[in-house]
């Protein structure tokens, strides 16, 4: 099962991963960081690809 992941060092909180999230999965914490829900996320990739800060990754999380 694929997640996306964000490393909140390199987000910058622009909004457009939770823009693009066509299952509503990315939120932005208290205008700092994107927080993706892996229970609503599916690993479509639109996040990742959408990301202009590079920050979101869909990690393959069959061992997590």
């Amino acid at each position: 099962m694929r997640k996306a992941v964000n490393d909140k060092d390199r987000c910058v909180a622009c909004g457009v991963c939770s823009n693009q999230c066509p299952r509503g999965a990315i939120s932005i914490f208290k205008g700092c960081f994107a927080v993706v829900d892996e229970v609503v996320c599916v690993g479509c990739g639109i996040c990742e690809k959408a990301c202009p800060a590079g920050s979101i990754k869909v990690n393959d999380r069959r061992n997590a």
